[in-house]
């Protein structure tokens, strides 16, 4: 399993697109290693792509959807020397998304599941952890939500 696990470890840079649409972001619903959670469409820059290219190339094959980049949000340095991208990017509001596919991922059960447009509210912490390590609280009306919780601390597991 650990020679299976370790063929998603990137060693090259990747890409991630955030979508807001009337206060909801797209999300990935995937499955890798029997572990579901939620993500935003993007993956592995490929040779002579840059990152915006590749924000979009993903953002089209896995939910069908052609978009424009709008600013860059975070780049992360990774120990390896790659380096993770994140843009907003706006999608026309006539275009629905879909459940495409992930061409490296081939086979009978792929990991993507499905795309969908959700709030906050409906994103586990774990996964909201990695909207804010891509530059979501830059996103507008983000910041303001996020203040709007309070001061109130939680984590899994604690007792209060």
């Amino acid at each position: 399993m650990q020679e299976e696990e370790n063929k998603y470890v990137y060693k090259r840079s990747r890409s991630v697109a955030i979508v807001v649409r009337d206060g909801k972001i797209l999300m990935e619903r995937v499955v890798y290693f029997g572990r579901e959670f939620y993500t935003v469409p993007g993956g592995g820059i490929e040779e002579g792509e840059t990152p915006e290219q590749a924000a979009l190339r993903e953002l089209k094959e896995e939910c069908g959807l052609e978009g424009r980049i709008l600013r860059p949000l975070a780049v992360q340095h990774k120990f390896d020397g790659s380096a993770e991208y994140s843009f907003e990017v706006e999608v026309p509001k006539d275009q629905e998304a879909i459940t495409g596919y992930d061409p490296e991922e081939t086979g009978e059960n792929p990991p993507l599941k499905e795309v969908l447009w959700m709030n906050l509210n409906e994103i586990s912490e774990k996964d909201r952890a990695f909207l804010w390590f891509y530059g979501l609280l830059s996103v507008e009306g983000f910041f303001d939500e996020l203040k709007s919780w309070g001061e109130e601390i939680s984590y899994p597991g604690e007792e209060k």
